[in-house]
């Protein structure tokens, strides 16, 4: 019997589905190799706004196995589904709050962990980009696109020359300083929101960068995306938190292949 991964809590978000360069293969695999009791999919999961821009066809069969794949977990786990919004899915606005059976739909969640209360978000409503000028934010989706679609050519060059894979967006996000400030500012914001809510922990996701960290004696978590760094958060049953890669996960368990036993995945960053 394979020993599969379990999880108090796992924590995925950006996934975008519905456009090119989501990873649904991958967030389809990782899901079905562990288990856990809570599944929180924390915004931006269906692209709406891609949709609704190149129409219906974008959906694929891949994206229906991956709420096939959710409903297994619900129907023969009882995991608990809690689906906070996002900017690309704020569709879901019409819907939320909504409760029904161990499926929640929110705009906002507290999660208590160990005695430690998390305020859960996707983040955008603490980005003054998407909820003042929201045409900007979608200036801002279009480049992003295109920065996708050459990561890829340019990785495929790289595969080529037998080199490991390079994320410019990650590059980018890393070196230049505008973009460094962003991230720093973002993260402050929703620190000092968390304290403000009498919280110990914020949970977030929006801006594709996973993290881990003691922020002002606020513990700060973000799923990153599924787009590109493709992690997730997970905690165990004793309420420690960690980031996973996917991509760590899917070498550890070829080398475990190759030598013909299984180690339990993931890896932790």
């Amino acid at each position: 019997m394979e020993d599969r991964p379990y999880y108090r809590t796992i924590v995925v978000s950006d996934i975008h589905l519905g456009t090119t360069h989501s990873k649904v293969d991958q967030i389809s695999d990782f899901l079905s190799r562990v288990d856990c009791e809570r599944l929180i999919l924390n915004g931006d999961i269906i692209d709406g706004w891609h949709l609704q821009k190149s129409g219906i066809s974008k959906w694929k069969p891949a994206h229906t196995h991956f709420f096939k794949i959710i409903m297994k977990m619900m129907e023969k786990h009882g995991t608990e589904i809690i689906y906070v919004r996002g900017n690309h899915d704020d569709f879901l606005d019409n819907l939320a709050p909504l409760q029904f059976a161990n499926l929640t739909i929110t705009k906002d969640y507290i999660l208590e962990s160990n005695g430690k209360h998390y305020f859960v978000t996707h983040g955008d409503v603490f980005d003054k980009v998407t909820t003042q000028m929201k045409w900007l934010a979608k200036l801002g989706d279009m480049g992003y696109t295109l920065l996708l679609w050459l990561n890829s050519q340019y990785n495929r060059y790289r595969v080529k020359k037998g080199k490991p894979y390079f994320s410019l967006s990650q590059a980018i996000k890393q070196k230049v300083k505008s973009a460094v400030s962003y991230i720093s500012d973002f993260e402050n914001v929703l620190v000092d929101f968390a304290r403000n809510r009498q919280c110990e922990g914020v949970i977030c996701g929006h801006i594709h960068h996973p993290e881990n960290r003691m922020i002002n004696h606020i513990h700060y978590l973000n799923s990153g995306d599924w787009v590109e760094t493709m992690s997730a958060l997970t905690e165990d049953e004793n309420g420690v938190w960690k980031v996973v890669y996917y991509t760590e996960l899917a070498q550890q368990a070829d080398r475990e292949k190759e030598n013909n036993h299984v180690i339990p995945l993931p890896i932790a960053s």
